[in-house]
């Protein structure tokens, strides 16, 4: 039903910025509540930022809040992650979910039920 294909990612310095990208095809995409994850190799899967179908309510963990920035623009399809002050333990692959309840700001995987493949993050210092 959804389908959701992360960019933007790629290899930055610390201190830096990244724009992530995540563009969603099928029409109920306003319908959705969205989220960020990350995971690092070994480590497991982290929530990164989660916002509400009509972007009134958004969340953030708490070692992002104040860096990163989640917003969405439905007439486009597409959430965004905008990610700045860079640290090398922002590493990871970032993926973006979707979930059926529009106002869920959470950060359980499990509420989330479409996922995109995810885009590498690499933050060298």
């Amino acid at each position: 039903q959804v389908q959701l294909v992360e960019s933007g990612g790629g290899l930055v310095q610390a201190g830096g910025s990244l724009r992530l990208s995540c563009a969603a095809s099928g029409r109920p995409f306003s319908r959705y509540s969205m989220g960020w994850f990350r995971q690092a190799p070994g480590k497991e899967r982290e929530f990164v930022a989660a916002i509400t179908s009509d972007s009134i309510y958004t969340s953030y963990a708490d070692s992002m809040k104040g860096r990163f920035t989640i917003s969405r623009d439905n007439a486009k399809n597409t959430v965004y992650l905008q990610m700045n002050n860079l640290k090398v333990e922002d590493t990871g692959v970032y993926s973006c979910a979707a979930s059926p309840n529009r106002y869920y700001t959470g950060r359980s995987p499990a509420a989330f039920t479409y996922w995109g493949q995810g885009t590498q993050v690499t933050v060298s210092s």
